[in-house]
């Protein structure tokens, strides 16, 4: 499992156990265990078949252990889902402050993905949070 996608072959047993192991420990797993894993030669960007990375997921789930784990492995902070959404927006959506606070300081595009997070913020009515995405780079 060393490429970017999440495999078009079906999976065996083993295979298909260990993904769900690690797309799990992204949500809601200890991030030394997920970094572990990544060390010994995981993909930090697999995806899974909706596109989403494990930053991605532990992202929405708010699980700072595993996006320290995955930024500190070069995690890509931008990188869209099948639907086009960013990791930075779905922690807004989700009211995942920190995790907020982690992807800007690792370099998030506020304007990336649709809704980006710039609008993300603006739909709920964030006003301060708009006003310092805009400040991070964002329109």
């Amino acid at each position: 499992m060393t490429s970017n996608e999440f495999p078009k072959a079906p999976l065996d047993d083993d295979e298909a156990a260990l993904a769900a192991r690690l797309f799990d420990l992204a949500r809601s797993g200890d991030g030394a265990t997920l970094g572990a894993y990544i060390d010994q030669g995981i993909n930090v960007d697999l995806m899974n078949h909706d596109g989403n990375t494990f930053l991605m997921l532990a992202a929405y789930a708010g699980n700072t252990s595993a996006l320290e784990a995955l930024i500190a492995r070069g995690a890509d902070v931008n990188r869209l889902n099948d639907r086009g959404q960013s990791p930075l927006a779905g922690a807004i959506f989700k009211k995942e402050d920190a995790v907020v606070d982690m992807l800007l300081a690792a370099g998030a595009d506020p304007t990336a993905g649709t809704p980006s997070a710039i609008d993300t913020a603006r739909l709920f009515g964030q006003h301060d949070l708009v006003q310092r995405l805009e400040a991070a780079g964002g329109r």
